[in-house]
């Protein structure tokens, strides 16, 4: 019996965090996790890819909207990274604000 007491407050407790967590963000437990969900992978793809640097470019997700921003070496590479964000499942369209960094004198 008391087993199913502390399961009880358990679940209650747990139901709490879960709406404290959408009234503090407006947003879902679930889609909390699914945009969390997004920027890892978003930045997972960007890591492996070899033929760039992406270690400045930061990643964020609200309701499926990636935003890119940060700085990268060429225009190819600001094209590659939208493009590698798109082709990730879940993502409904990128903000691309990568800056190009313009060569020192």
């Amino acid at each position: 019996m008391m087993l199913r007491g502390r399961l009880w407050i358990v679940l209650v407790l747990s139901i709490g965090s879960f709406a404290a967590c959408q009234a503090t963000t407006g947003k879902t437990a679930s889609q909390t996790m699914d945009d969390t969900l997004v920027t890892v992978s978003v930045e997972r793809k960007l890591t492996s890819e070899r033929a760039a640097d992406f270690t400045r470019v930061d990643v964020d997700t609200k309701e499926g909207i990636v935003q890119l921003s940060g700085v990268v070496q060429t225009s190819e590479q600001r094209a590659r990274a939208e493009d590698l964000a798109k082709q990730v499942t879940g993502v409904r369209r990128v903000r691309n604000n990568l800056q190009v960094q313009t060569a020192q004198p």
